[in-house]
């Protein structure tokens, strides 16, 4: 362990600039300070202790610091405003953090987000990388003002760059994150520019690389963007984060949701080829996007192959099947797979019975209908419903 030293001034706070992190030479794998008492024990007494709080990416030192240096460099030969204003706000910052209750986070976030407002993007950029030269490494939420920040003024430049801080520097990769930044690049129509940025990603932290990529597309997805979303899936198959089985199976929803279910099944069968098993998710994304089009036919024919390659399929494969058959007229094969599913001991929902209700009404089997009905009322408390799907999307 090393420690650096942190000079105090009574009457000015001026804070050196030069890249601090903890280096464990046995385990080598750098360490930070997360939390408000480490840092003001390193003000105070002069001098760093090797203490560390939160563990940082198991990564290679010297990696972590080509890319701190190689990242910022762009940044930093911005025009901005004085490194005055930078120095004031970073000593008030630090002059707060030693007489203030409040959370260091808090106090942080606070000065990061009225830079945003005012719109100097380039200081608040650089406040946050003086923050962690200082060792205060802050959440997600801090990194995410900055983004929404420069995703409005488009600002690509700060917004990547932000974007791959998060990544590194944040013991976690929330999806929020990936939301911002899909939304900032909608605009983007250099395909040039994207693919850049996706390699740069994919070289940062495998497999949390690969897990950050999956959300991108998703994120895409999310706002249509499906070109964007294939882009970014193609490009990963000649990466070392290679496509998996989530990347597979967002493609499947996102070219679902949007009709394409040609790609759809293009991309199911490349999926196979890539010796990528599906799993249920996958089944269910395939039968209900071909039953949106009507193509009962082919929904049976993966239903059956679910069962030959052993995948359990759950209530999200049964509901669209006896709804559709149902709907069809094929109330026999509806009334067998709710059989089916009721033996499987698959808990039913009271969407399924409510269709099975309508489309025999429908069909003038009133009996047979009132028959469910009743069986409803019954089993009503056991019964999958709204709140159950509303815990599980939680």
């Amino acid at each position: 362990m090393f420690a650096a030293a942190i000079s105090k001034h009574k009457t000015h706070l001026r804070v050196s600039t030069f890249l601090r992190h903890y280096y464990c030479s046995s385990c080598r794998r750098p360490f930070s300070f997360t939390t408000l008492q480490g840092f003001r024990k390193i003000h105070l007494v002069n001098s760093v202790k090797s203490i560390p709080i939160g563990a940082f990416w198991i990564w290679p030192f010297f990696q972590i610091l080509s890319y701190y240096v190689s990242s910022h460099r762009s940044i930093a030969t911005q025009t901005s405003p004085s490194h005055d204003m930078h120095d004031r706000i970073l000593n008030e910052i630090l002059s707060e953090l030693e007489n203030s209750a409040i959370s260091c986070e808090k106090i942080c976030i606070s000065k990061i987000d009225k830079l945003c407002s005012a719109g100097d993007l380039t200081t608040a950029a650089r406040l946050l990388r003086s923050l962690r030269e200082q060792r205060i490494f802050l959440g997600p939420r801090a990194y995410n003002i900055l983004l929404q920040a420069a995703g409005e003024q488009d600002d690509t430049d700060i917004l990547l760059h932000t974007f791959k801080d998060l990544l590194v520097f944040c013991n976690s990769m929330k999806s929020a994150s990936c939301q911002i930044l899909a939304k900032a690049l909608v605009k983007e129509s250099d395909d040039v520019f994207l693919l850049k940025f996706v390699r740069e990603v994919s070289e940062l932290i495998i497999p949390v690389s690969a897990i950050t990529l999956n959300r991108i597309i998703f994120a895409f997805g999310e706002f249509r963007q499906v070109d964007k979303a294939l882009i970014i899936f193609e490009e990963m198959k000649n990466l070392k984060c290679k496509p998996d089985l989530v990347t597979y199976n967002t493609i499947l929803v996102i070219l679902g949701r949007c009709g394409q279910v040609d790609d759809m099944l293009h991309k199911f069968a490349e999926m196979k080829e890539a010796n990528i098993a599906p799993d249920t998710i996958s089944y269910n994304t395939i039968i209900n996007s071909l039953r949106k089009v009507g193509r009962l036919d082919l929904c049976s024919a993966f239903f059956k192959e679910m069962g030959e390659r052993g995948v359990q399929p759950d209530l999200q494969t049964y509901t669209p099947l006896i709804d559709n058959f149902g709907r069809s007229g094929n109330i026999e094969e509806a009334l067998r797979l709710f059989d089916e599913m009721k033996h499987r001991r698959i808990r039913p929902s009271i969407y399924v019975y409510r269709s099975l209700i309508s489309n025999l009404n429908k069909m003038g089997k009133l009996k047979l209908a009132t028959k469910f009905s009743n069986e409803m009322d019954a089993c009503l408390p056991g019964l999958v419903g709204p709140k159950d799907f509303k815990r599980k999307n939680r």
